[in-house]
């Protein structure tokens, strides 16, 4: 039997607000992701592997292990693609770089002797070109490739029926295996007000197409900060409400307040320690009531964007009929993301470790081999990199030096300023620096932040040095074209060189001069 795809109440209310506006890339896009037509396939008796969720996570796992072999079935209730495509990665990296383009250009006569710059960009334009290009994305991610790669894809709602069935729209799949990447979606604090208000998060401002002039932005995470700034350099007038002492809060505070120059630069009105009351309307407008420390103040919006967290997608999935436990923070995994189903695994976003699309990736590559071909791979093992696309960037690697004396190392930490980097001054891109952490008396790396315009680039260098073992002496014997921004990695060996240089070692040397030269 054959069933036809009968789109749930959630899809068809959540599809116009993230595919908004329905112009022909939403349609082209649509078209791979959720195709109007798509009818489900008749099940097999019975699978290696179920996988239930379409995102990153979800796609590597099917893919994996459809091209091992395995009889794979994709459930998929929403959007193939995921946050990645549909709302994250993909969108925000468009904006981000419209957004720096006209800062560029804008800035184009005092730095570099360009041409002036006059009149108001074409936002509708740039946010167009944003759909376009995810559009052009969309087959890697879409439903008609996966069932070409031999991937039984089931557009619909999936739920456990069983330790060993899911059931979606009426059809059973039994499985072998199974692996839960159903990711997480944006979170909204308890704010009276809010809900009647309206706001935007990361699931909806990508279907603007008119600028707004004034943008509150609750929150200074990754991507409050990296929101605020786009906007603000598109031209609308930014106000962050912060809680905490600076954006960014997971990173070094020093790396932190580069950023925070750099926002404020821009146009971006930063307010830490800020405690939101209510929020209302008054007419078209939003007012948002805060709390700046025992001062009160009103602030008035076009539009409001929430960005203080994530919750993971657990609802709905007959977790307990799978006896499958979960908390707040999503699906409960041990180290090598089995679930207390010894048949089902979790990765990506809805358990709640590392929630990068890159990390979600790994975890699929890890989950195939531990699921289907009794492999030991830990998640503890990943050394982890990542990146907030502001401007600077702020990437980091391994760990932090607080983290690394909990955990019983000895550390020397290496600073170097990205002034005296010849290209970041060339390129008036000199605001940054590289911090290294090493173990006490080595060169063997145990974490690294970089701040710098391409930090996300550079620091994949110090992660394949992490990864292989390769010191940091063992970085800078390999030539680096010159002139580069990471050049400032080579420089880092050169002065853990020279801090081997000893007055006992130089004194050796002076011997040894004096004796044979």
């Amino acid at each position: 039997m054959v069933s036809s795809l009968r789109p749930d109440n959630a899809v068809a209310e959540q599809t116009p607000a993230l595919l908004s506006p329905a112009d022909e890339h939403n349609r082209r896009l649509l078209a791979q992701v959720r195709p109007p037509d798509w009818q489900n396939p008749a099940p097999k008796p019975r699978y290696h592997l179920v996988v239930i969720g379409g995102g990153t996570g979800g796609l590597v796992s099917a893919a994996a292990a459809a091209g091992l072999g395995a009889t794979v079935a994709l459930v998929e209730r929403h959007l193939m693609g995921g946050d990645c495509l549909i709302v994250g990665c993909v969108p925000s990296k468009g904006i981000i770089r419209a957004a720096r383009a006209w800062h560029e250009a804008a800035g184009a006569r005092a730095s570099f002797g360009g041409p002036g710059v006059v009149g108001n960009g074409d936002f509708a334009a740039a946010m167009e070109r944003m759909r376009r290009i995810r559009a052009d994305i969309g087959p890697v991610d879409g439903a008609p490739r996966f069932r070409a790669l031999g991937v039984d894809v089931f557009l619909g709602e999936g739920r456990f029926i069983s330790p060993a069935a899911v059931e979606v729209d009426g059809a059973v799949l039994n499985f072998r295996r199974a692996i839960i990447a159903t990711g997480a979606r944006a979170a909204a604090p308890p704010i009276p007000g809010l809900d009647a208000t309206g706001y935007l998060t990361n699931e909806t401002i990508f279907s603007l197409t008119e600028l707004p002039r004034r943008l509150v932005v609750i929150g200074a995470g990754p991507i409050g900060s990296e929101m605020a700034q786009s906007f603000a350099r598109f031209g609308s007038e930014v106000t962050v409400l912060n809680a905490g002492a600076h954006v960014l809060p997971r990173e070094d505070a020093d790396a932190a307040a580069i950023v925070e120059r750099a926002m404020t630069r821009d146009g971006v009105r930063l307010v830490h320690g800020a405690k939101v009351q209510r929020v209302e309307c008054r007419g078209t407008e939003r007012v948002v009531h805060v709390d700046c420390g025992g001062r009160s103040e009103q602030i008035t919006a076009d539009e409001l964007l929430v960005a203080v967290g994530r919750a993971p997608n657990v609802e709905g999935l007959g977790l307990e009929a799978a006896g499958v436990r979960y908390g707040p923070r999503g699906v409960i995994v041990d180290d090598r993301l089995r679930t207390s189903n010894r048949r089902i695994f979790a990765v990506g976003d809805v358990n709640g470790r590392f929630q990068f699309t890159h990390n979600s990736d790994f975890q699929a590559r890890y989950a195939i081999q531990n699921a289907l071909f009794f492999g030991r791979k830990r998640v503890s093992d990943l050394i982890m990199p990542w990146c907030t696309f502001t401007s600077p960037e702020v990437a980091h690697v391994g760990m932090y030096e607080a983290d690394a004396r909990t955990a019983g190392h000895a550390v020397d930490t290496l600073t170097l300023p990205l002034e005296d980097n010849d290209r970041a001054r060339l390129d008036g891109e000199q605001e940054g620096f590289l911090r290294v952490h090493l173990e006490r008396g080595t060169d063997r790396i145990l974490g690294a932040t970089l701040v710098a315009e391409h930090a996300g680039d550079i620091i994949s260098e110090i992660t394949v040095a992490m990864v292989n073992r390769v010191g940091l002496g063992g970085i800078g014997a390999a030539i680096h074209p010159y002139p580069t921004q990471a050049e400032i990695v080579r420089r880092a060996a050169d002065t853990w060189r020279r801090g081997k240089l000893t007055p006992a070692v130089r004194r050796a040397f002076g011997w040894f001069f004096r004796i044979f030269c």
